[in-house]
Formats: C-alpha cells, structure tokens, sequence
C-alpha cells in the first residue's frame, strides 16, 4: 500500500481496505508505544495497552472526524488505556514482581552514569507522578500542543501548563542534586 495521508487512511479502513488497519499500525505503533512506556513503565503493560488502543481506535474509525489529524487521537486512547492501566494496578496489592522490577529505569544498563545526560533524564522522568510523565511525553517527546495534550489527557489547557511547569521544575531540582546543571 503507497503511503497515503491520514486522511485517505481513515477513508480506506472504513472502505474495508484489508490493507489499510495494518498500514495505521504501521505508521503509529512506534508513538503509540513511546507513550504507553513512558506512561506505564513497564514494557509488557505498554504492549498490552498500544495493542488496545489500536483495537478502540479500529472500533471506534466510523465516529473518528477524518478532518482531525489521526495521531493526537490515537494519543488520546493510548493515554486513556495507560489511566486505566495505572488505576488498576493501584488497586492491586503491592507484591515484588521481578519482571517490573527489571524494567525500572534506574536498574538498566548505562543509566545513572553522570556524564550520559540521556540516562539521567530518563531517571528524572521515571521520578515523576505518572500523569507528569504523560505531559512530557506527550509535549516535548510527540511535539502535541497544549490544546492537544489537554484533549488527549482530558484535563483543561491551564492544568496542562501547569502539570508541565511543575514536572520541569521537579526534573531540574532532581537532575541538579545530581550534580547535573544548565
């Protein structure tokens, strides 16, 4: 299938295109899934939830507005699932899964090293509250504007610029205690 805008990509999968559902996946698999990592944390939960919000986004295309761009809105299920997802496992108990464990950003290989300046923000971004970490991701990592990101998270435009501001500052309190500085 030759690369089409979204567009012409929501036209075909409601034309029942067999082609067109896997050229979505295709196109947005890899934003989707930074999101739900960031988000989550965890590789497997971040799988689990891009691959639902793929399932809601093909359920839901004949109610889609094809005038909107396709990706904030694929941002908006993938932020919803990873809420979800969060809600549900604060309500489980609390038990030592080595697999989480393994995936915690400060365990990985090459991170914390004080002269890899990618590892310490990562380690700075796994600090923060979940719903900061979707701001950042959403904001500076997919490039959403305010009104974007406030849609995807479905919080008002100041909330976001707040969230944002509060999540900087938090970044930059914890990235100076560790010796890192503008």
């Amino acid at each position: 299938m030759a690369t089409m805008d979204d567009r012409l990509l929501v036209e075909a999968i409601r034309a029942g295109d067999p082609q067109a559902p896997g050229e979505l996946v295709a196109r947005f698999q890899g934003v989707v899934f930074g999101l739900c990592f960031r988000m989550l944390g965890h590789r497997h939960d971040a799988e689990d939830a891009t691959q639902e919000t793929f399932i809601r986004a093909l359920r839901g295309i004949f109610g889609f507005d094809a005038r909107r761009p396709i990706r904030p809105w694929l941002l908006e299920i993938a932020a919803n699932r990873c809420r979800t997802a969060l809600a549900t496992r604060a309500r489980r108990p609390a038990a030592a899964d080595p697999a989480r464990v393994a995936d915690r950003p400060d365990d990985r290989a090459g991170l914390g090293d004080p002269d890899d300046l990618a590892g310490e923000l990562e380690l700075a971004l796994a600090r923060l509250r979940p719903e900061y970490r979707a701001v950042v991701a959403l904001f500076h990592e997919q490039g959403l504007s305010y009104e974007e990101v406030a849609g995807a998270l479905d919080k008002p435009v100041g909330t976001i610029k707040t969230w944002l501001h509060r999540a900087r500052g938090e970044m930059a309190v914890f990235l100076a205690s560790r010796g890192i500085r503008r």
